[in-house]
């Protein structure tokens, strides 16, 4: 058993929010939730004084490169960085080589996921000192494959759902590679529906896109996720499509409300992705629609590149930064101070919304639940160091940056990983 002591409970609780309490939890589920819970000779403890513990954080939106480009990272160096971001579960796109667009490549990454997989209850390190192990020896938490919606990406043949999710998709994407053509995707959103699946659009070309999707799902009745959404536009197209009926639901990335175009001249390739930064009145419409419940979710869209790509010029290094060490501390550095999104709402865009969305049994910090669990000092600044970071990249615009919020420790399945 594992005693959390001390915290602060951000979460569902008997309705309650931010409220003093400890957590003990047993055979990977939490089994109680209350003040001064007695300790006894068979309880790890975990002190907690001064941090919030809330549900693991989840993440709709990962490249982990593998198969096929594992020099840029690779899914237990991913999961890792997920785990000091204080995320417990990771959605990873299909843009892999082979493209995860049949069983047997979702099956190899359902292998591999497993192999990270540490499941008896017992703290992987084995003090109560916070300090982190040297060498994580596995990091058990749930990554979940996304099938892509066309063969090879190429936006033509739609892939066998049916078998995809038979094999374990947790939803379907063409990632980078946008579906253009509006038939296909019409195709793609019916056979989608039929066997209870999300398709979740990359619109590259945001803002006609994003209108083009929001009236395929309103013509066929079917819902449609709408990732990264970066723009004043795109904002407002899904505010008013929401307000229509239509089953959209849409994500942006902590990039998107922290940073303009401007970090460009400073941070060079290591602030270019795709879509790209935008300006001040986006950022602005950005937070407007996380705080009226416009944008449903936070996903970092975590894109880990080799210095070597990155180090090439301006227009030929691939778009892409990395995400998940960083994510929680820029949203809680550049969101509560605007006064429009608290912490609750924050720890709900980074947990139960994606849940909701994904349909899983997760993003709940109660009695009876998993016991996936993020604990953080939330006042606690820091400094990113990408040389510190456990994903392979460090293609980051954060660097340098101090941030406010630094995760301690999470509850993985069961499992107390203590990290800072």
């Amino acid at each position: 058993m594992t005693l959390i002591k001390g915290c602060r409970v951000c979460g569902n609780h008997m309705d309650k929010s931010l409220f003093p309490s400890d957590i003990l939890i047993k055979n990977e589920k939490i089994v109680e939730i209350s003040k001064n819970i007695p300790q006894t000779s068979d309880m790890f403890v975990y002190q907690a004084d001064g941090c919030i513990a809330a549900p693991g954080l989840i993440d709709m939106h990962v490249h982990f490169r593998e198969p096929g480009f594992e020099h840029k990272e690779d899914i237990s160096s991913g999961a890792t960085a997920a785990a000091i971001g204080g995320f417990t579960t990771v959605c990873c796109m299909p843009n892999t080589y082979p493209v995860a667009d049949n069983k047997e490549v979702i099956e190899y990454i359902n292998k591999k996921a497993m192999h990270i997989t540490q499941g008896d209850g017992s703290p992987v390190f084995g003090n109560n000192t916070r300090e982190p192990s040297p060498c994580v020896p596995c990091v058990p938490i749930t990554v979940l494959p996304i099938g892509a919606v066309t063969i090879g990406q190429k936006g033509e043949e739609l892939t066998d759902f049916k078998a995809l999710k038979k094999a374990g998709v947790i939803a379907l994407s063409d990632d980078g590679m946008p579906i253009t053509n509006s038939d296909v995707m019409r195709k793609a959103l019916l056979a989608a529906e039929k066997e209870n699946m999300l398709i979740i659009s990359h619109c590259e070309e945001e803002e006609s896109m994003v209108e083009r999707d929001v009236r395929l799902a309103k013509e066929t009745g079917t819902r449609i996720h709408i990732a990264h959404v970066s723009t004043a536009a795109a904002v407002e197209t899904v505010r008013k499509a929401k307000a229509a009926g239509v089953r959209v639901t849409a994500e942006t990335c902590p990039h998107y409300f922290s940073l303009t175009k401007d970090a460009i001249k400073e941070k060079g390739t290591n602030a270019k992705m795709s879509p790209p930064l935008r300006t001040k009145k986006d950022v602005e419409a950005i937070i407007e629609g996380l705080a009226d419940g416009t944008i449903d979710a936070i996903a970092t869209d975590h894109a880990p590149h080799s210095a070597e790509e990155k180090a090439q010029p301006f227009n030929n290094a691939p778009n892409g930064i990395i995400g998940l060490e960083t994510a929680l501390a820029v949203s809680l550095t550049f969101l509560p101070s605007t006064g429009l999104l608290t912490i609750e709402k924050i720890i709900n865009l980074m947990s139960k919304n994606p849940a909701k969305i994904l349909g899983i049994k997760a993003g709940v910090l109660e009695v009876g639940a998993i016991a996936d669990i993020v604990v953080f000092n939330p006042y606690e600044t820091w400094t990113v160091n990408p040389e510190k970071f456990k994903s392979k990249a460090r293609n980051t615009p954060y660097g340098g940056m101090e941030l406010d919020g630094k995760v301690e420790g999470i509850v993985s399945k069961g499992v107390l990983i203590p990290i800072g």
